[in-house]
């Protein structure tokens, strides 16, 4: 007998409320929020009692692989609300003192390699950066929103034209966890 649909669903722990709008999907737990929009066709997604279920047709290798990646979502999405996603950088210079200050939505680095001007990196919605000596935190709900802010930091500092093994000044990813 060969199947017509695939069918998911994931159970949420108590005190964590979804919503469904077409394909978006919005958790809700403690005063934190996560939202994500899944732009995946043949994926629809329905609340149930205590949880969600996900339906992809037709069934194939395809849309089994689809289905799993959207329930990894799904899942981190529940992660974040139950436990902050913290990524920890470490500040490294040899010669110049970096200096790094949050400002609104964005971190300013001052003195990157003797450099007069300040180099910015973009905070995501929802996320939340501390800088402390040579050590900076990057926390929040979103996973990705959490791992783009650090790769934005990253990225910010990074050297071009030059040999790495020489300047190895910048602000470089620790370590990532909850």
């Amino acid at each position: 007998m060969i199947k017509e649909s695939i069918k998911e669903r994931i159970v949420l722990p108590e005190g964590i409320g979804v919503e469904v709008e077409g394909n978006r999907v919005t958790m809700k737990a403690s005063g934190k929020e996560n939202s994500k929009i899944f732009k995946v066709k043949g994926i629809s997604f329905k609340k149930i009692e205590k949880g969600l279920e996900m339906e992809a047709v037709p069934a194939t290798r395809k849309m089994n692989a689809r289905l799993k990646t959207v329930v990894g979502h799904l899942r981190n999405m529940v992660a974040g609300l139950e436990k902050e996603f913290e990524y920890k950088l470490a500040i490294v210079f040899s010669h110049f003192p970096i200096s790094v200050s949050v400002k609104g939505n964005v971190v300013e680095i001052n003195n990157f390699a003797g450099e007069k001007k300040p180099r910015t990196a973009k905070i995501l919605p929802g996320v939340k950066v501390e800088a402390k000596g040579k050590e900076i935190f990057v926390k929040g709900a979103d996973k990705e929103a959490v791992g783009q802010t650090a790769a934005n930091l990253e990225k910010a500092t990074k050297v071009s034209g030059r040999d790495r093994r020489i300047f190895q000044d910048g602000i470089f990813i620790v370590s990532k966890g909850k």
